[in-house]
């Protein structure tokens, strides 16, 4: 239990900070690197399950970070990744992380895109092996240690 205390009491934390910079992140390496990393949580366990994708495009409509872009283009760019996914889940997987790996040198924007992960993760009230090892492959893609997010 103390984990999990310690992740929501993170999270709230995360996402604070995250609300404070969103206007610096508006652009579309930022845009299509959130998207991908809420497809990959969402497909972490290697499907799709659409109550899991209808909840994730909710937390997309209503993320104060994810404000600053239009709704109806992040929904867009989440679809096209979750399609990606469930299509060829490795093919998808590789093409996600790719896009997020795209964040490598701007390090603020990368740190925000794996705690939009780890709030995704954690918004069930289980993040998961197979989430914490998605959020591991985005901080490798950065170039972020995982143990700076204890994941």
């Amino acid at each position: 239990m103390a984990f999990w205390d310690s992740l929501k009491a993170r999270t709230k934390e995360m996402n604070s900070q995250l609300t404070t910079k969103a206007g610096q992140f508006k652009n579309k390496e930022f845009a299509n690197g959130s998207m991908a990393m809420c497809a990959l949580i969402a497909a972490a366990d290697g499907s799709i399950d659409p109550a899991e994708q209808a909840k994730t495009a909710g937390f997309i409509r209503t993320n104060s970070v994810l404000a600053v872009f239009p709704p109806d283009e992040l929904q867009q760019k989440f679809d096209w990744y979750c399609s990606k996914l469930a299509g060829d889940f490795e093919f998808g997987k590789i093409e996600a992380i790719a896009t997020i790996g795209k964040l490598r040198n701007k390090p603020d924007q990368a740190r925000a895109v794996i705690q939009l992960g780890i709030i995704i993760g954690g918004s069930d009230g289980n993040f998961d092996p197979q989430e914490r090892a998605a959020v591991r492959e985005a901080c490798n893609a950065v170039g972020i240690a995982p143990t700076e997010f204890d994941v």
